[in-house]
């Protein structure tokens, strides 16, 4: 396995179970060990062909280190079985490849691919997947960002595949998300939830023994909540803001579009420009791009975002509209429906004696002289 720049092998199966190979990467192992829970077993089963998947991460964690860190990148398929004339999928087997090892081979990879010498340095070569994720790259600045949004690695790059169409992207909103209070301005020094007591306060004897009062109160009660009076936790003062509040939180996703194997384009920054290559690689989910160096920084773009933020913006649902489907076929009143039966489970016909026999049982009592007793 070492010699292929494998670190492990895997199988996951329709049953539930996962199997990899060998133990050392079994107890290692960052996976949902349920199949049906596992991001890389739902891709494989919904896409052909290979799919490479990296570890996730955001540009707040912290950098990794190829040379010290073995970082994995996996690689599965799903396994197709034909019974009876039809297709079926019972379990998806992969790989999980040592990322030091193969870089180095696509960093060879890419350097034969150019006549001129320093070329490795002068081209920008990338693989990025179907969601716009770096997998590998030949810049040794990159190793460690592996598993970022493109556009924290490349963000000029990036927004020129996207405004190539090669990516689109689909938001979606949780309008039930909870975020962080928003800071209150004040113009006092002290908060506005705490009373500041005034000189003509302190000369008076009522306030005084007001404040003894509630003090001893709020000692009491917090001896009979705590059941101790060492026990100390922090204390919300009347009139602050709350530690949370009701918010609405977006989130992009991006996905290919651009159905052509190839595509060459050139970004124009004004007194600037690059060639851009992009291609397909078949039968995966990777995308090989080919850049020169931009020579400089001057493009005006909007930088592209994949993480989870908080919609400022008015109401969204005011803004959008979204309409329910209707059926696809209308019903009309049918003449030849019997509706006879339709809400006799809600109506109840006793018989006519049966309710006149129970009234005289109920005014039986009433009437007979041996119920109460005769005052004389």
């Amino acid at each position: 396995m070492q010699r292929y720049g494998f670190l492990a092998v895997f199988a996951a199966t329709d049953g539930g179970i996962t199997r990899v190979y060998p133990n050392k990467a079994a107890e290692a192992w960052e996976e949902d060990p349920e199949p049906f829970n596992a991001s890389f077993y739902r891709r494989s089963l919904d896409n052909k062909g290979y799919i490479f998947r990296a570890p996730y991460r955001t540009v707040r964690d912290d950098l990794l280190n190829p040379e010290n860190d073995t970082v994995g990148v996996l690689v599965s398929t799903a396994v197709e079985i034909s019974v009876g004339g039809k297709t079926i999928k019972p379990a998806v087997v992969g790989v999980k490849m040592d990322l030091e090892a193969w870089t180095d081979k696509f960093k060879i990879l890419a350097s034969n691919q150019t006549d001129r010498p320093g070329s490795n340095t002068d081209l920008l070569c990338y693989l990025i997947d179907d969601g716009g994720f770096l997998i590998m790259s030949n810049q040794k600045e990159d190793w460690n960002k592996v598993g970022m949004f493109f556009s924290d690695v490349e963000p000029y790059l990036m927004y020129a595949l996207f405004n190539s169409s090669f990516y689109n992207r689909k938001q979606s909103f949780d309008y039930q998300s909870v975020c962080e209070p928003t800071p209150t301005n004040t113009n006092g020094a002290a908060p506005r939830g705490a009373f500041v007591p005034t000189i003509a306060d302190f000369v008076n004897v009522a306030w005084w023994t007001s404040a003894a009062a509630w003090s001893l109160f709020q000692q009491l009660i917090a001896g009979m909540a705590y059941q101790s009076w060492f026990i100390t936790d922090e204390v919300q003062a009347e009139g602050m803001d709350s530690r949370e509040r009701s918010c609405v939180m977006t989130q992009t996703q991006y996905y290919f579009t651009n159905l052509s194997s190839s595509f060459n384009m050139l970004q124009d920054c004004g007194n600037c420009s690059r060639l851009i290559h992009a291609k397909k690689i078949n039968n995966t989910n990777l995308l090989f791009v080919v850049a020169e160096k931009m020579p400089c920084n001057s493009c005006e773009i909007d930088k592209l975002s994949q993480e989870e933020e908080e919609y400022k913006d008015l109401n969204p649902c005011d803004e959008m509209a979204r309409y329910r489907k209707g059926p696809s076929m209308c019903f009309d009143n049918n003449q030849t429906e019997n509706t006879s039966d339709c809400g006799r489970g809600y109506s109840f016909r006793p018989s006519l004696y049966t309710l006149l026999a129970i009234q005289l049982m109920l005014l039986y009592p009433l009437a007979s002289p041996y119920v109460l007793p005769t005052l004389l």
